[in-house]
């Protein structure tokens, strides 16, 4: 297991969380650019940090956004 950069990761786990904040906003309107954008910026956060490394079911649980963030948010507190 690599050393994490947690920094890096904070960073990106801030715009994830404001980009799924505007998502919830959105309501009826079109959200699919905003969902693209999320399913990628969770697949980009797993791969480039090595998220499996720190936390074995965290690909499992990609799929629900806000448990991805708290697993995230777990991985940097342990980490830091």
């Amino acid at each position: 297991m690599g050393k994490l950069n947690v920094q890096k990761l904070q960073e990106t786990l801030k715009y994830l969380e404001t980009k799924q904040r505007e998502l919830k906003r959105q309501d009826q309107n079109d959200t699919r650019s905003l969902e693209s954008m999320i399913k990628y910026l969770k697949k980009d956060m797993l791969e480039q940090h090595s998220l499996s490394d720190h936390h074995q079911l965290i690909k499992q649980e990609i799929k629900d956004t806000e448990s991805f963030i708290e697993n995230v948010k777990n991985i940097i507190k342990i980490n830091s």
